[in-house]
Formats: structure tokens, sequence, C-alpha cells
């Protein structure tokens, strides 16, 4: 699928600068609520796991159901280096994501051998496995009870200014900065020759392999990079709510970053970015319905489903091209 063409118009630093402009006005036009500053720091971690799982699923074709536990190893490996082995945040966050993107290749390492179905339930089966870990591993987790008392991101000197992330303004900024960053180095590597790798595995494995490609060896290195950067935006996690609790990483929290990535149009750079800001913000505006909000939400989601199988992206590329060729 293409993504908006009028978008390929507009030159991409000029692209760069607008989305910077808007990360920079965001927080100032919210400056009355505490609380929706919280929800654009959620905003911003949801796309990066947006991102993450489109790169495994729509640019490769290999359905993860357990991207979830990626992000949990990311958040309990960053906040365990920084209360029980002292490091400071920076090198907890890079470390915390490194072994996150471990662990991913690993179970790519294994998964990769199956496909369809059989590799979603496997993928599943980690995240359940991982949670039931952080569960019950009492003596290094704290169990159910969670651990307490997460500091926040080490402060930065920068031009002669001390940066503090102790409010979410900030962390937005920090957060939001990473996450662009990430759609950058993802939207290089997808238009080299390595994207067009992996969306050959993803449309005809077999006529990939005639090509030489290896199929395995690129799989494994997509669930690597997607595992990195979802243990990245995990890293962020701790700092923000402060508490770590296990229930956090559930497995259905994988299936909200799946609806995330479908709803917005899977196999497009920019799609999983409007699935992750809708799907972050409706539960929110619904909020005031109280328990119909669960029906609300889930008549839409399936609404999008069958109205939209290419996702919003693709059904606002339709409504243009209808509205540029009646005039």
């Amino acid at each position: 699928m293409s993504e908006l063409r009028l978008l390929k118009k507009i030159p991409t630093w000029v692209q760069y600068l607008l989305v910077a402009g808007v990360i920079w006005v965001l927080p100032i036009l919210l400056s009355g609520s505490a609380y929706w500053k919280g929800i654009l720091v959620v905003i911003a971690m949801n796309i990066m796991l947006a991102m993450s799982l489109n790169l495994i699923l729509g640019y490769t074709g290999q359905l993860n159901l357990g991207h979830s536990a990626f992000f949990g190893v990311g958040a309990y490996a960053t906040t365990l280096l920084i209360k029980k082995a002292g490091f400071t945040f920076w090198v907890a966050a890079l470390s915390g994501s490194f072994l996150a993107g471990a662990v991913g290749i690993f179970l790519a390492f294994f998964a990769t051998r199956l496909k369809g179905h059989y590799l979603a339930i496997a993928s599943m089966a980690f995240a359940i496995i991982l949670h039931q870990i952080l569960l019950n591993w009492d003596s290094m987790t704290s169990g159910p009870l969670g651990i307490y008392g997460i500091p926040a991101p080490t402060p930065i000197h920068l031009l002669g200014t001390e940066i503090k992330f102790n409010n979410n303004v900030n962390l937005f900024y920090l957060v939001a900065t990473v996450t662009m960053i990430t759609y950058i180095i993802l939207g290089n590597l997808l238009r080299s020759p390595i994207g067009d790798t992996l969306r050959a595995i993803r449309d005809d494995e077999v006529s990939a392999a005639s090509l030489g490609i290896n199929a395995k060896l690129w799989k494994i290195f997509a669930f690597g990079i997607g595992a990195f950067i979802a243990g990245l935006a995990g890293s962020f996690y701790p700092s923000f709510v402060g508490t770590l609790v296990p229930d956090a990483f559930a497995v259905v929290e994988s299936f909200t970053y799946l609806a995330m990535v479908i709803v917005g149009g899977m196999g497009t750079m920019f799609g999983p970015i409007i699935g992750a800001v809708v799907l972050t913000i409706l539960p929110e505006l619904l909020r005031s319905l109280g328990d119909a909000r669960l029906l609300v939400y889930g008549i839409s989601l399936t609404l999008v489903v069958l109205f939209m199988p290419g996702g919003i992206l693709q059904a606002f590329q339709t409504i243009r091209d209808k509205l540029f060729k009646s005039h």
C-alpha cells in the first residue's frame, strides 16, 4: 500500500520540521490539563510500539501476538539496572533495549520456523510465560506487589542548562524525540534494499527464496529490531508511571498494539502512527460513558476492520482520490 501521495510532494526535511513543530506545540496547547499531558507521553510510547510491531507484521508478514513481552523486558531490565545495580537511566535504558532485542532474536530463532497461526500461538505463549515469570519471581521483580519509587530519567545538560524529566512535559519531549528519531531510522531502512527484501518475504516467501533471500535470517533481523524498539519504549514506561507491576505487560496488551497497526494501516510507515493516536485517545474520550465505553470501543474497531480493511490511512487515500477524480 502506498503512503499518502500528498506527503511525497513535501520535502522530507520540511515534513520533519513540521512534526517537530507539532511536538513542541502540543503541550503548550494542553497547558491547562496535566492529565492530557500524561496522555501525550502514552501516545509517544504507543507509536513506538506500533511502529516496531508493524516492522514484524506489516513489512515481514510475521504474526506476533507477544509484543507486550518485549515491552516488559525493556521496562523491567531498565528499572532493575537503575535500582539494584545503580546504573544511570541512559545506560540502563540502552542495556534494557538491547536485552529486549536479544530476547526477540532468541524467540525468532525458533519461532520463525513456524508460520501463520502456529507462529501467533508460539509468540503469545512466550508473552504468557514472561508474564508469569514477572509475577512469580518475587526476589527480583517483587511479584504482584510491584516495584515502587522509580526515578525520572537522569537530567541532561544542554547549552549550559540542566533539563530535568520529572514532569510530563519534558518527559513527552524526550519520548517524542526518541520516537521521531526511530521513525526516521526505520523509514530510511525500509526505503533501502533491506525494505524490499522484507516485503519480498512478506509477499511470497518461496519466490524470495528462489532469488537467494535467506528468509529465516531476515525474519530474525526484523524480530530483533522490532523487539529492540519495543524495549526502548518500555524503558520510558517505569519513569512515567513511577511504579512497575506485571499486569501492565499482560498478553492482552499485545492485542491492543496489533489493533493499532491494523486500524492505522498495516505495511505503511504512517498508518501505525494514526492507529496509535486514535486507539490511545478514543478510550479516554469514551470514559464519560462508563461501562458502555467498552461496547462503543468494540463496535468502532469492528466497523473499521469491516469497512476499512486497509486501515484508516487507506480510507483517507481512497476518499482523497475520489475527490480529486470528481473535479
